[in-house]
């Protein structure tokens, strides 16, 4: 179905309004864009009565997006790898939001960014490799708010200049770059979990419950609110790669 003038100008206000800020040649009745922020190309239509139709790039940005409307069961674009289809201009605007933010920060994405950025630094003293340290963990922790959307991954607090991109398993302890800015090797936390998670008091299950050190008593499991069940958000497999390491090497377990 041919894209009415009303619907282009709202396809191409929600596109630029999320990032998509550079239009390409429309492939059929599909409005095609890019973004000077991420790598993926998404395509957009409006077609019969399944509402308005994203199509993306990226097959790991389209599969971190099911709980956004429905995949699409129409033929997408050629070079399009995967689709959805949403009843709304709100869920629209969400679903593209999240998709810039999941491109920005999937596996590869940061560490290709570090690169570019370090390629010209020297390092060569010790104050010159530090700097080069701060770029990445900056470039991670840019990361973790995008990918948990400015929120503590187990209590929701919602003030980024609170939060700490916490690594699961160490910077120090990592044998690459690609471990070391692998977005899966952390997680977004408010700063007493970050501290505890850092010291071992606490560590993260498999399926995201947080599981308290003995260490600490029943006094101290109060004061940092500790004493309910807690669970990290978010999880992908991803974390679960590095999550072991974490509860085998920092956390303290009960001798």
């Amino acid at each position: 179905m041919a894209l009415s003038p009303i619907f282009v100008s709202r396809l191409e206000k929600v596109a630029a309004d999320n990032g998509f800020d550079h239009e390409l040649e429309r492939e059929g009745d599909w409005l095609v864009f890019a973004s000077t922020q991420c790598p993926l190309r998404v395509w957009l239509g409006a077609f019969g009565g399944a509402g308005f139709l994203a199509a993306f790039s990226q097959q790991n940005v389209a599969g971190a997006l099911g709980e956004y409307g429905t995949a699409i069961a129409e033929p997408i674009p050629k070079t399009a790898v995967a689709g959805r289809a949403v009843p709304d201009l709100p869920t629209l605007h969400r679903l593209l939001r999240r998709a810039v933010q999941l491109s920005k920060t999937l596996p590869n994405e940061l560490l290709h960014t570090y690169e570019k950025q370090v390629a010209m630094l020297p390092k060569t003293t010790e104050a010159e490799r530090l700097l080069v340290q701060r770029v990445g963990q900056n470039l991670f922790r840019e990361g973790l708010l995008d990918l948990w959307e400015c929120r503590c991954a187990v209590t929701g607090l919602a003030v980024p200049a609170l939060l700490r991109a916490s690594h699961i398993k160490p910077w120090t302890d990592c044998e690459t770059d690609a471990e070391r800015l692998d977005i899966h090797n952390g997680i977004l936390l408010a700063p007493h979990l970050d501290a505890a998670f850092d010291r071992g008091f606490i560590t993260v299950a498999d399926d995201g419950v947080i599981i308290v050190s003995d260490v600490l008593d029943v006094e101290a499991r109060v004061t940092l609110g500790l004493d309910r069940p807690l669970r990290a958000r978010g999880l992908a497999d991803g974390h679960r790669t590095y999550l072991p390491w974490h509860r085998d090497r920092v956390f303290k377990a009960k001798e």
